[in-house]
């Protein structure tokens, strides 16, 4: 047997298939896992060594929803993800890319809605956009450093403006032209004869368009097509067998039957379909129930249908109203209208607005996913440091004053100089179990790359091992190890129909060492950090230094020692990955003598 380039020695090898772990050596070579032994491997002068001791060693995980369509562009290592050991991310989300359209158009309908720095990603794209196929985009990622490797859906959105045109696109009474959906069907064949996952679509009116036209708060493009022009597209996907992905109103709610209905294969092909999101959420407490039921019974009758599902607390931090569940009612998205912040102060001050805003954050009637719970509210900061450590129920009880009210004022006052935190959702460890073992669940929906200010779910597949190994510590067990690791690679990339997600031999050397021992409380928390190649703007990210030793991406290195090596995002380690109509399997690598 010949030498390795790389042996990561005595780990608990899971393949990402939900078989238990193994205790095993992985020779590397060439960028392929080319041994795994029971028994030690030789060594060559210039092989490099992992002591995997006490350590998991299992696929790299695959982050199936983020919003890295614009950060890719400018960092194309994608360092939080990669430090958590994601080695496989999709773009494409929600009806967004930047595979076609202008870049006005672009960057209008995405930064808005994924709250990330509007000028940056503009002057970005009118600088370097020199592709406007779906084909010429994969072509221009296959030329750039990536860290992880990179897949990604057609999102609707981009593909309709590009077609209608902008304006039209949003407006409500002009229905796309029999050309224009051909037009649409030709661009969808394109894209999926280009290797792309699927289509996405958005029905959400809380996303909403940016920019300065006078198209700014319109929802998006794909939130304006009937039910049938999704169909025309969802009839290629179909065809494909390729993935159907879609945002319901989460709001009302009412429209997830059409997705679910969309997924039944009767008389026809089943559709692979996933939305967003299964959650214990505090406004509705005990959904998450009825929709897993609904899902059940759908894949019970032919249906593919999958959930997407964090495996944490879905926390949200905001710089005064710039939260996107303000977007949710019609009073909180006139006040993200307005980008000065001045303007925004008056309308904030006014009684009139002050009414309108009390009356919609207190309706019984409104459809609502957010809590609207000022107790459930904590001020990290602000320019009066008396704030700080208070809910906003507390402020206004300490002045005699509606808490409404008192809200109001203090953005009003303090605008995005206000900090506060809340958790809308997965705050009950029981539920939050019962949502991951969900067999119709796909584990995922970080929104990396976006709402950047708010979020910070990258590292979601380690608090998935934390949560089942904290459960197994406990003596209360609702998943085994091996399951867990299933989730989060082999199972996402079966799905999805990509090369990934496995620990064979002959397999891409895509593969996370990861420390149990180092899977604590560190893993919740979220720190700012600056965006150097966006002028330095402030994000939250996830630091949980130690819990990964080594990330492998084909064979590369991209974490040593648990740090970033220097090369990531300069040197190529990534691939663009394409689906194929089957999802690859690879077959189970037996065990070599030494």
């Amino acid at each position: 047997m010949g030498s390795f380039d790389l042996i990561i020695e005595n780990g608990l090898v899971f393949d990402g298939t939900g078989a238990p772990g193994r205790r095993q050596h992985v020779g590397v070579l060439e960028g392929r896992i080319t041994a795994l032994s029971d028994a030690p491997l030789p060594r060559g002068p210039r092989t490099r060594i992992v002591d995997a001791q006490g350590k998991w060693v299992t696929p790299g995980f695959i982050d199936l929803h983020t919003h890295y369509d614009a950060e890719v562009e400018l960092n194309p290592g994608l360092g939080e993800s990669v430090r958590h050991g994601v080695t496989t991310v999709t773009l494409g989300s929600c009806s967004l890319s930047l595979a076609i359209g202008t870049p006005e158009d672009l960057a209008d309908q995405f930064c808005r809605v994924e709250a990330i720095p509007y000028d940056a990603v503009r002057t970005l794209l009118e600088k370097t956009k020199t592709w406007n196929t779906h084909a010429g985009y994969f072509e221009h990622l296959g030329r750039a450093p990536l860290g992880p490797n990179v897949a990604s859906f057609a999102g609707h959105s981009a593909l309709r403006a590009h077609v209608m045109g902008m304006a039209r696109s949003l407006d409500r009474t002009v229905r796309a032209t029999e050309a224009e959906l051909r037009q649409m069907e030709a661009l969808t064949t394109e894209a999926l004869d280009a290797g792309y996952l699927g289509v996405s679509i958005q029905t959400l009116p809380w996303d909403k368009v940016g920019g300065t036209r006078e198209l700014r708060s319109r929802p998006l493009p794909s939130t304006f097509a009937p039910w049938s022009e999704y169909r025309r597209l969802i009839r290629i996907v179909r065809e494909r067998e390729r993935v159907f992905q879609g945002v319901p109103n989460v709001s009302t709610k009412v429209n997830i039957v059409l997705f679910l209905a969309e997924s039944l294969g009767w008389f026809r092909k089943t559709l692979k379909t996933t939305v967003i999101s299964m959650m214990d959420t505090r406004a509705t407490r005990g959904l998450h129930k009825l929709v897993g039921l609904l899902s059940r019974v759908v894949n019970t009758l032919g249906g593919d249908f999958r959930w997407q599902a964090l495996p944490e607390p879905f926390d949200l931090w905001s710089d005064g109203i710039d939260l996107v569940v303000f977007e949710e009612f019609g009073a909180g998205a006139a006040a993200l209208h307005l980008q000065d912040d001045e303007t925004r102060s008056k309308l904030l001050s006014d009684p009139e607005y002050r009414a309108w805003f009390r009356k919609q954050w207190r309706s019984k009637l409104l459809p609502k996913v957010f809590h609207r719970d000022f107790n459930q509210s904590e001020i990290l900061s602000a320019p009066d440091a008396t704030l700080v450590g208070k809910s906003f129920a507390a402020v206004a009880k300490e002045r005699g004053q509606d808490v409404v009210d008192t809200f109001l004022d203090l953005v009003a006052q303090h605008g995005k100089a206000l900090r506060w935190y809340t958790v809308m959702a997965n705050d009950r460890r029981a539920p939050l179990e019962e949502i991951v073992s969900h067999p119709d669940v796909l584990i995922g929906f970080s929104d990396a790359g976006a709402h950047l200010r708010n979020m910070a779910h990258y590292n979601f597949p380690l608090r998935l091992l934390r949560l089942v190994n904290e459960a197994n510590k406990r003596g209360e067990p609702f998943m085994t190890v091996e399951r867990a690791v299933h989730r989060v690679s082999g199972e996402i990339a079966d799905w999805l129909g990509l090369d990934a997600g496995r620990l064979a031999v002959g397999k891409r050397a895509d593969l996370v060492v990861v420390d149990p021992e180092k899977l604590g409380a560190q893993l919740d928390g979220a720190v700012e950090a600056p965006m150097s190649f966006f002028a330095g703007y402030q994000r939250l990210v996830n630091r949980n230094d130690g819990a990964v030793q080594c990330v492998l991406i084909n064979g590369h290195e991209a974490v040593r020692d648990g740090e970033l090596t220097a090369e990531l995002g300069h040197a190529r380690f990534g691939e663009v990955l394409r689906a194929t109509n089957t999802p690859a399997r690879a077959s189970e690598a037996q065990p070599i003598a030494a």
